[in-house]
């Protein structure tokens, strides 16, 4: 049985070939942060919008690191209209969510933290969809557009 949660999001077509890197180390997660800054920055995205997708960023490649024994990440810029997109995919292979709507609650937390993870990783972007499968692992895709899609 797979469990989602939240609409799959509009799916533009890349406009350059996505970038794949994994997430084993520490040193991983320092990487991850620094090219989605990179990146976000690339697609003209603001200080705000890059500091709100890096924080998601970091936090989804720490859970994926420390939740789901590791994994990789695939980075892509998207268009759609005038807006340029960054749509970052996060894979692990790991035990994957046993519940997803505990799991996308404020403040519960399985590794003793503050329970926000998920839940401040989805308000931080504009498309947020997790798939995940007992025992299959866990697929987080986020997109985070600049400008904002009208009605955002």
């Amino acid at each position: 049985m797979t469990a989602a949660f939240g609409p799959a999001p509009a799916a533009p077509e890349p406009v350059t070939e996505p970038i794949t890197a994994p997430i084993g180390s520490d040193v991983d997660l320092t990487w991850v942060r620094q090219r989605v800054r990179k990146v976000s920055a690339e697609a003209g995205f603001g200080l705000v919008q890059q500091t709100k997708l890096v924080t998601a960023a970091s936090e989804l490649a720490r859970n994926t690191l420390l939740h789901g024994g590791g994994g990789h990440l695939e980075i892509a810029l998207l268009h759609r209209g005038r807006a340029r997109g960054v749509r970052l995919v996060f894979t692990d292979e790991g035990p994957g969510i046993p519940d997803v709507d505990q799991a996308m609650t404020d403040g519960w937390s399985t590794g003793g933290g503050l329970g926000l993870g998920l839940s401040g990783a989805k308000r931080l972007v504009h498309d947020f969809t997790l798939e995940t499968a007992p025992g299959r692992g866990t697929t987080i895709t986020v997109v985070a557009w600049e400008p904002a899609p009208a009605g955002l």
